[in-house]
């Protein structure tokens, strides 16, 4: 190997890649190359570390307990841990004769000096996982940092005096399209957000002709119209919530919404949500679906969290759905029903377009019938925007799916005595249900009736999990990936991870009745019932990340959505999606004990 290609594996690992010049030159002149033959044994308890070892060629197997714990090859490197704690509970044996390189203990230790390199081999499990995924994008989100709340469009605030009544505040609110109502009282701003008027209004029973300062909050959270976007994008991140009163001076002058802050992130010239509010036809929204892939396609270049970019996908399908659903329901129809998507589109969590998954709730009393021409002309107008044919035929144009609220509690009765696998599948599907259109009462019936109905039925809920063990995930006991041949040695992401962790979670929210349907929010559910602890449920949330980021790129590349070839990924990607198996396996053993699949048959 020449010296050109030595530096270039060394700086292909991180974090030696932070070095600079100089301490890569000082590096590269300490450096060995060495050779082991098969079954020499590097570490263990009784043998102290001498090096850091980069490997050429070969292979070494660590041990925990005599039990394979990890398979290190080429362009892998280990072990920092025996060098900093002086001490290993692994066995390290040379599995193919090694040629590798060694950075020797002492000068190792005189590299960790350096607060980058410390930083990194010092974290635990999660912080280095998000340190890497924050190596791999943090270098293209410069351009972004310096664009400011004046460059975005802001919505309009509906501002009332705290002596306004409710109901007019509600109809200046409605008027105005405003997802919140400030009140001025006395020299500051109060708030009433959706959540006030659900909880303080429709629950209490309290007039509507009340003044509306007896229903609002103090503390609204704002910011500068002339302060960074980013700052914003920190802000509603930090606070966990959807939206900024932006201010000029102290004085109020709109409101920045987050679907709009994502939107101008994804592309400063498209705006989808707000032409998606404006959009008078099918050719109207066909427009925008080219918009809308580029802002998949440019937010993921940007290094934005594909969670999030996930929630801004579905945030505006669902508006997608519901300007849909305006123009095939007659209006007569409009509140005595509601639209549901299902799938991944109820879960928040589809990036490219999925199959349709969609049902209609009808409110009891009324002929079903009504209901059928304007949800088969929705199913073909979802076909001319692009939303494939759901192959399990769950659309709104198949009568299954178009049922009153008798209809589906009926059918939730007989799926909660059920132990047939196929019969707990549909289950599975409603559990994803969000409202998209519509009146979203009539799905919280159906929901509250599931949950009261599954309460306590561990034995449905131990053959529902059984799912999770449908399929093997591809890695190895060498913990290196297992690939189809029939797929070109390709693995199946989805099967072999996302399934595993998307139903495992679904399924343990069922049985602890936890409502939300994103997996990443049900886990936090599932840790603030004390079901999972905090150090797993992050490891959930960032293995899960990396799954469906892996497999954001490889649907941006290639027709075969769900399969990823290992070799096309850069090493700190299949370092990830390594780390992300294991955590998935780890997952399983949980369920499986959880469930106690073991006595499922």
């Amino acid at each position: 190997m020449s010296l050109l290609d030595q530096r270039k594996l060394i700086k292909s690992i991180h974090p030696f890649d932070l070095l600079g010049e100089k301490d890569l030159d000082n590096l590269m002149g300490k450096i060995d190359i060495a050779y082991y033959t098969k079954d020499t044994l590097l570490i263990s308890k009784n043998l102290p570390s001498i090096a850091f070892y980069i490997i050429i060629k070969g292979s070494v197997t660590e041990y925990i307990d005599d039990e394979i714990h990890n398979v290190y090859s080429s362009g892998d490197s280990f072990d920092a841990d025996a060098l900093i704690y002086e001490k290993t509970e692994g066995k390290f044996l040379v599995e193919e004769d090694l040629i590798c390189y060694e950075i020797k203990k002492e000068d190792f230790l005189d590299l960790m000096q350096d607060k980058r390199v410390q930083g990194y081999f010092l974290q635990d499990f999660v912080s280095r996982h998000q340190n890497l995924k924050y190596h791999d994008t943090q270098s293209e989100l410069t351009p972004f940092l310096m664009a400011r709340v004046r460059d975005i469009y802001l919505h309009e605030a509906c501002m009332v005096n705290e002596d306004s009544s409710i109901l007019d505040s509600l109809k200046m609110q409605s008027k105005l399209k405003a997802k919140v109502i400030i009140v001025k009282k006395d020299d500051n701003y109060e708030i009433v957000t959706d959540t006030d008027l659900k909880e303080k209004v429709l629950l209490s029973g309290l007039d509507v002709n009340e003044n509306i300062s007896k229903i609002s909050t103090s503390g609204i959270i704002s910011i500068d119209v002339n302060d960074f976007l980013f700052n914003a994008l920190l802000i509603m991140t930090h606070n966990e919530i959807k939206r900024l009163v932006v201010t000029d001076e102290d004085k109020i002058i709109g409101v920045l919404e987050q679907l709009d802050l994502l939107s101008y992130f994804a592309n400063h010239s498209h705006l989808i949500a707000v032409q998606i509010d404006k959009a008078q036809s099918v050719e109207d929204l066909k427009d925008i679906q080219e918009d809308l892939n580029n802002v998949i396609r440019i937010l993921k270049t940007k290094g934005v969290k594909t969670r999030y970019i996930t929630k801004l996908v579905s945030s505006l399908n669902i508006k997608i759905y519901k300007k849909l659903f305006s123009m095939v329901m007659p209006e007569e129809l409009k509140d005595e029903c509601c639209l549901v998507v299902l799938g991944s589109e109820g879960r928040g969590e589809q990036i490219i377009k999925t199959d349709q998954d969609n049902a209609l709730i009808i409110k009891d009393g009324l002929d079903v019938e009504l209901f059928k021409e304007p949800m088969l002309k929705l199913n073909s107008y979802l076909l001319d925007l692009g939303f494939p044919v759901c192959p399990g035929n769950v659309m709104v144009s198949n009568e299954f799916w178009r049922r009153d609220v008798s209809g589906y509690k009926t059918l939730i009765k007989t799926l909660a005595n059920s132990m047939d696998e196929s019969k707990l599948q549909t289950l599975s599907i409603i559990l994803d249900a969000k409202a998209a259109a519509g009146n979203e009462a009539l799905l919280e019936d159906v929901m509250n009736y599931l949950h009261t109905n599954f309460h306590s039925r561990d034995d449905v809920l131990a053959h529902m999990a059984k799912a999770v063990l449908s399929f093997e995930t591809p890695l190895s006991l060498f913990s290196s990936f297992v690939t189809e041949k029939t797929h070109n040695n390709k693995l199946d992401i989805k099967k072999g991870g996302i399934f595993a962790l998307v139903h495992g979670i679904r399924t343990l929210s069922l049985q602890y009745e936890v409502s939300v349907t994103n997996t990443v929010e049900r886990i936090k559910e599932l840790n603030n019932k004390g079901v999972i602890d905090k150090n797993f449920a992050t490891e959930l949330i960032e293995s899960f990340d990396t799954l469906i980021a892996i497999r954001l790129d490889a649907q941006s590349n290639d027709r075969d959505e769900n399969y990823v070839n290992p070799v096309n990924l850069e090493k700190n990607q299949r370092d990830l999606l390594k780390d992300s198996f294991k955590i998935v396996n780890k997952f399983k053993k949980f369920t499986s004990f959880h469930f106690h699949l073991n006595m499922v048959v």
